[in-house]
């Protein structure tokens, strides 16, 4: 018997305001599995993310999405009045978790010193590692991760790379857009090209 892919994509097409930004996409991601999408500004990369997490419908073709998703995109989706723990733990109760993955989650950011500081006082990349958290609280086996590195310092990247391969490991995928280096060298790649 053969085991069901998190994501399938079958011959998916995607027009965003009147442009067609790609088609005929296909692609299967098993549980431990990576893709990377490659491609300049405007070519369509997060637009194929926010089809796999279901928040656009495709021109043409098939998304199959078996499992829950955490999803990381530019919008970081963190309340700016709430601490730290209190953002994290919120999603989590959204996600059907009892709020408890919060604290592990920071750990594994190394934002747990800074569980009870506002969010509105973070930085850039502190903000960033936070929405990192919030997806890992979320425990959904498939993490779709919009340009996860952007703002990060080194150590912080490879605090990412390190928390992507434990995923992987734990039998959870990952779909990455992003320019940096994070040891997704086993990865599928779809490079969508020049921009229309």
């Amino acid at each position: 018997m053969t085991r069901k892919a998190l994501l399938r994509f079958d011959q998916v097409g995607c027009r965003r305001g009147g442009a067609m930004l790609f088609s005929d996409i296909s692609f299967a991601l098993d549980a431990g599995g990576a893709l990377l999408l490659h491609g300049p500004n405007g070519a369509g990369k997060s637009s194929l993310i926010r089809l796999a997490a279901g928040l656009l419908r495709p021109e043409g073709g098939t998304v199959d999405l078996s499992c829950a998703t955490g999803l990381l995109t530019h919008d970081l989706a963190l309340d700016d009045g709430l601490t730290v723990q209190g953002a994290i733990g919120f999603w989590a109760k959204l996600d059907g978790r009892d709020g408890s993955e919060s604290d592990a989650a920071l750990q594994a950011v190394g934002l747990a010193s800074l569980a009870n500081v506002p969010v509105r006082f973070l930085s850039s990349g502190q903000k960033r590692r936070a929405a990192l958290a919030r997806v890992i609280a979320s425990a959904a086996p498939l993490w779709l991760l919009d340009e996860p590195g952007v703002g990060l310092d080194s150590r912080s990247l490879d605090l990412l790379a390190s928390t992507i391969s434990r995923h992987r490991s734990s039998g959870g995928a990952v779909v990455v857009a992003t320019h940096m280096e994070l040891g997704l060298g086993d990865a599928q790649v779809i490079d969508l090209g020049v921009a229309c």
